[in-house]
């Protein structure tokens, strides 16, 4: 077996196209501001593409830069000035920050209605909740991924290899959302490779090459390789080891090209629902509208003993 690629470029182009449609028929161009802080080498890549597809999207985008000294706080006044600006819907502040800031404090002072990256406690808690909100943009798009392979979520077995509040916390909560039964491994979890053999869908989000090892991919299950990391020789490669993993998976991203560019294009599709949202004429929806199906509240707590 070799698994079909899921194509992330092709996908997260075709999103960023029908969202250019859709911008081109409103009446206003959402307005998305980025603020990047020093000259860190992948942000600057990340900022440069993300302002890029924004344009192309018919976007209102700008790059606010501060130099890598900037006091932390003219950095949360900047923000302060943003967020009042009834022409931005969508805020980003591009992470890493320099060692002198603290990075909680600068997302808990973005507005939550223009928080696009997802990150702010207001917008985590709604997710956790089943509540309508802002969903961080790789989680968000590994759902449009995983929508792609046709595959039913609802009771399948899906393992997420890594806890950050980035990626792994939000992604086991829209797969939650989505019906699956979600295992969370960790740093501290025990025999996580055949906690890897028993999923069907696998998103490996740890940060460290080729970490994930062909042997562990059930056949036929779907990869999604969350992980960018940068090798000796300047190449990417993934959290997975790729080419053993191909010859078991049903499914793969590669890296890069899979996950990176439905991230960009989920930014984008969080900035115009904020902005829709903003203006009252669209709600937003739970789990950012990408699972379809969900568990009711009620459902999801369930009534006395027993399974939910």
């Amino acid at each position: 077996m070799t698994a079909r690629l899921l194509d992330g470029k092709a996908i997260g182009a075709g999103l960023r196209a029908v969202l250019g449609e859709r911008v081109a028929e409103l009446g206003f161009r959402p307005g998305l501001r980025v603020v990047r802080v020093g000259d860190d080498p992948a942000s600057v890549v990340y900022v440069r593409n993300k302002d890029r597809a924004a344009k192309e999207a018919g976007f209102d985008s700008e790059t606010i830069l501060l130099p890598e000294t900037v006091a932390e706080a003219e950095l949360l006044a900047t923000i302060r000035r943003l967020n009042a600006d009834p022409a931005v819907d969508g805020i980003l502040v591009q992470l890493p920050l320099p060692k002198h800031i603290d990075p909680q404090r600068v997302l808990e002072a973005v507005d939550p209605a223009k928080d696009v990256d997802g990150f702010h406690p207001v917008n985590a808690g709604r997710l956790a909740a089943g509540l309508p909100g802002l969903v961080p943009c790789t989680p968000k798009g590994v759902m449009h991924l995983l929508a792609e392979t046709g595959i039913a979520l609802s009771g399948a077995r899906a393992v997420v290899l890594g806890r950050s509040a980035i990626v792994g916390r939000p992604m086991a909560a829209l797969l939650l959302a989505a019906d699956a039964t979600v295992t969370v491994l960790h740093s501290r979890s025990r025999d996580v490779a055949e906690e890897c053999r028993r999923a069907e869908i696998l998103v490996a989000a740890v940060g460290r090459e080729a970490v994930v090892r062909g042997d562990w991919i059930a056949p036929g299950a779907v990869v999604i390789d969350v992980g960018i990391n940068r090798r000796a020789d300047g190449k990417l490669a993934g959290d997975v080891e790729f080419e053993a993993a191909r010859e078991r998976a049903g499914w793969i991203t590669p890296v890069p090209g899979g996950v990176g560019p439905m991230t960009i294009a989920c930014l984008l599709e969080n900035t115009l629902e904020a902005a829709l949202a903003r203006r009252g004429a669209a709600e937003l929806q739970p789990n950012g509208g990408v699972a379809e199906e969900h568990a009711t509240p009620e459902e999801s707590y369930g009534h006395g003993p027993g399974l939910a």
